[in-house]
């Protein structure tokens, strides 16, 4: 879908693209279909090709270094496409390494050996994600994770009007632009045609054959009901195979996920240790998430009504409601949008009874770390802070903040020290 330049918004990784790509020959923007990965690239471009189209794609399969005869900066979009594009690109490169030349943008990763060379100090790489709360103007942030990771632990203001069911609202309405934009019922019916492509189109095109789409797309709502639980895929698969006693190989699964990872539709927080690890045992299984929780909502079949009247089984070790999962997702989303743009990377942590668990954290190239708590709640308990104090007295100086993201309307410290910042006034 075509987005004027009136009603383009800016996204953080416009901030990373100012930036960078005047400096970088090459850029890859890596993420799954309709985040805006094009729009945002067409507004660096003075010309592109687009892949994904029949001619343009017989053309550059043709002949694939046709493309350097084009203006630059070029946008090379879809070029997974044409996966010898990425070789002609990064020889270009060695040729001349100019700053701003080349965008490529990608909706799935090539299958291993598609191209001959990773393009490891040619071409950079950015993960572009659905739009975050504050991409999406839901409110003026006031909190800026950038400043939680420099340390000394600020104080916090700010005051939001976004509410419980604003945040619900959000979860449906997706953070994909071109779906979000729609009337609701035409968004669920895009959303349920979005999930029925990836079944019957992308991942087939990845090489994997989908034998029994439906199967799949159960295995898929099984993963949503399991968005920010570490519920093992043997787990998963019993979910979507209820009363089957013939289920599908492990092999088979294993391929599911795994195409599902390479299209970025499935988007893991992995599991997280300190160096010099001090805890004894730790969990190493990831947080599921899928990619925009607008496509869990929709997979498990939820209206924003019956996530507020507490519809929906969760499933894994965690509790909570299918809303507190699914608000986790939401933050998770603009947690990791802002942590790249400042550099760091999100993990989470459990130790494995289960005693102790952070759910995100966001850790500096140094390896100091802030310590995030998401709670669907409007206020903040010393209940609700113990894994954090916990955190702070294992850890000490590595613990460079701890916050409680809430549903609620003020950003403060406690006494203890430890923040409490409303999801809406969250930014880089």
């Amino acid at each position: 879908m075509y987005v004027s330049v009136m009603d383009y918004r800016r996204r953080i990784v416009d901030r990373e693209l100012d930036e960078l790509f005047p400096d970088l020959p090459a850029i890859a923007l890596d993420g799954a279909k309709g985040v805006g990965k094009t729009e945002t690239a067409l507004r660096r471009a003075e010309a592109s090709v687009r892949l994904d189209v029949g001619a343009a794609q017989q053309t550059v399969l043709a002949d694939p270094e046709s493309i350097l005869t084009r203006p630059r900066p070029l946008l090379i979009d879809e070029w997974e496409r044409v996966p010898a594009v990425w070789d002609v690109v990064r020889r270009a490169v060695d040729a001349d390494g100019r700053g701003g030349q080349f965008l490529l943008t990608g909706s799935a990763t090539p299958a291993l050996g598609a191209t001959a060379h990773s393009g490891a100090g040619r071409i950079a790489r950015m993960r572009m994600r659905p739009m975050t709360l504050s991409e999406r103007g839901v409110e003026e942030p006031t909190v800026g994770l950038a400043q939680l990771l420099s340390g000394g632990r600020a104080p916090l203001a700010g005051n939001t009007g976004v509410r419980l069911v604003d945040y619900v609202r959000e979860l449906t309405a997706s953070g994909l632009p071109g779906i979000r934009r729609m009337g609701e019922r035409a968004r669920e019916f895009q959303l349920d045609s979005y999930l029925r492509n990836v079944v019957d189109r992308d991942i087939p095109e990845q090489g994997v054959a989908v034998r029994k789409p439906d199967l799949m797309l159960d295995w898929l709502r099984a993963y949503a009901a399991a968005s920010s639980t570490t519920a093992g895929y043997s787990q998963i698969l019993d979910a979507s195979t209820p009363g089957i006693s013939d289920k599908p190989a492990r092999t088979t699964t294993t391929a599911y996920r795994d195409a599902l990872m390479q299209l970025w539709l499935l988007d893991p927080v992995p599991a997280w240790g300190p160096a010099g690890n001090p805890f004894t045992r730790l969990q190493q299984t990831p947080k599921h998430q899928l990619a925009d929780p607008a496509l869990a909502v929709r997979l498990l079949g939820l209206s924003a009504d019956a996530l507020l009247d507490g519809e929906g089984e969760p499933l894994g070790p965690q509790q909570g409601t299918m809303l507190g999962h699914l608000f986790e997702s939401l933050a998770t989303l603009c947690v990791r949008v802002a942590a790249e743009a400042a550099g760091a990377r999100v993990g989470h942590l459990r130790t494995r009874n289960g005693d102790h668990e952070i759910d995100l954290v966001v850790v500096r190239r140094d390896g100091r770390f802030v310590a995030i708590e998401v709670k669907l709640s409007g206020t903040v308990d010393d209940r609700d802070v113990r894994h954090l104090r916990w955190i702070r007295e294992r850890l000490g100086d590595d613990v460079l903040d701890a916050i409680v993201v809430t549903t609620g309307p003020d950003a403060f410290r406690r006494p203890d020290g430890i923040g409490v910042v409303p999801l809406a006034l969250l930014a880089p």
